[in-house]
């Protein structure tokens, strides 16, 4: 009897414990569980989000220029219609008519995005085989772009803010209109607006060429050379709206030049070169685009997409210890062209471009003053990323004083094939 009651006591005990322990581990579940209406529901899983990723873009294009020179131009720029090359005297290039065929406007290049903590970091690696310089007429590698954005900062070899590079017209001629500001030079820029109100401001790399005019051959004038103390300094503003676009750009640029001989003449000097470019691009119906730009300005030449040189010489004999002086040449250039799309397979593209330069006194007669420029063509698109046209080009050149002009015309033919490959992205 006392063994079943030790029994039962020893039970209902072990039955206690277990309800008190079941207790306990329950109050501590009840602890450690959140609190509020959703107590009960799974932890939630963390969201996926599309993150940037870096791409890597190669593209460009293999192209050949095909066609007949009816006049004559510098045997440099056979495949171009750059009036500053026409002859400055009769038959200073030999006879008329010639046939040209080139691959010259071929292009390549890499570009990249990367993003970062303060943006896309952008690159731009670009080259094409028309060769100028030192390689003028020649097929062979040359610069266009190395250049880095980051933010609002950019810095490199780009177009200059001064330059609209909108305003250039779907031709086939490379060297495009004469009186068109076009120039990819080295800077550092500052972009703090963008979008329908881009503003852009930048310090480039100076230069600037003179003209010693008729007397070139003095030994005075041997040891001049040129100094730029100071960078140029470019900035534009640009206001978009569906109807198109309006813009204008400025330059500022110091010159300087030191006499280095030691004789009675003193021809050190300099000059202060400025330019006001105003642009625009209109959507003037669905199938037209108007571009249109007026510069002008002094010593600005080298920013210009066909001009000599940017200083010249005036005579000053009144002052016996300096005769000479130099002068920064004023210019006016004018660009009006239309593209015109005639439908998913054809396109047109005509127009008109000048530039007129005041020459000083004392530059030469055959000194180049005004250049003109005409073009219009008929181009077809038979697939993606091909193109076939034909195009018809006049250029005119005027000299400074001798009254001597000279035209040139030309029929081209272009077949241009583009590629692409993308990675990432």
């Amino acid at each position: 009897m006392r063994s079943r009651t030790l029994q039962g006591l020893a039970t209902r005990a072990l039955l206690a414990l277990t309800c008190l322990l079941a207790t306990a581990s329950g109050a501590a579940a009840r602890q450690a569980a959140p609190s509020g209406p959703d107590a009960a529901d799974p932890p939630a899983a963390t969201p996926q989000t599309d993150q940037p990723k870096p791409s890597l873009e190669i593209y460009g294009f293999a192209m050949l220029d095909i066609g007949h020179d009816f006049k004559q131009i510098d045997p440099d720029w056979f495949d171009t219609m750059r009036v500053t090359k026409l002859p400055s005297v009769p038959n200073q290039f030999g006879e008329d008519n010639n046939t040209f065929a080139g691959v010259r406007q071929s292009r390549l290049g890499v570009r990249s995005s990367t993003p970062t903590s303060l943006g896309d970091l952008k690159t731009t690696f670009e080259f094409e085989l028309f060769g100028t310089g030192v390689d003028a007429g020649q097929t062979t590698f040359r610069l266009r772009h190395a250049y880095g954005e980051l933010g609002a900062f950019g810095a490199g070899q780009y177009w200059s803010p001064f330059m609209d590079i909108d305003v250039f017209p779907n031709s086939l001629e490379y060297w495009g209109p004469t009186g068109m500001v076009f120039f990819r030079n080295v800077q550092v820029r500052w972009m703090p607006m963008k979008g329908e109100n881009e503003v852009t401001l930048a310090v480039e790399r100076p230069g600037a060429s003179g003209d010693q005019g008729i007397y070139a051959d003095r030994i005075e004038l041997q040891g001049i050379k040129a100094r730029f103390p100071l960078p140029d300094f470019s900035a534009s503003y640009k206001y978009s709206q569906k109807w198109g676009y309006v813009r204008a750009a400025g330059m500022l640029r110091y010159i300087k030049w030191d006499d280095l001989n030691t004789d009675q003449f003193d021809l050190s000097g300099s000059a202060t070169g400025w330019g006001i470019n105003l642009s625009s691009n209109l959507n003037a119906t669905k199938m037209d685009v108007v571009r249109l730009q007026l510069v002008f300005g002094q010593g600005i030449q080298n920013y210009m997409n066909d001009s000599p040189v940017d200083i010249g010489i005036q005579n000053d004999f009144s002052n016996p210890v300096t005769p000479i002086v130099g002068h920064a040449i004023p210019i006016v250039g004018i660009v009006a062209f239309v593209d015109h799309k005639w439908n998913d397979k054809f396109s047109s593209t005509f127009g008109y471009s000048r530039q007129d330069n005041d020459n000083t006194e004392a530059q030469a007669p055959g000194a180049f003053k005004d250049g003109q420029y005409a073009l219009g063509n008929v181009l077809y698109y038979p697939a993606p990323n091909v193109m076939v046209g034909g195009e018809l080009q006049w250029g005119r050149r005027e000299n400074h004083s001798d009254g001597f002009h000279s035209d040139g015309l030309k029929l081209q033919f272009s077949f241009k094939y583009n590629f692409s490959w993308k990675l990432g992205g």
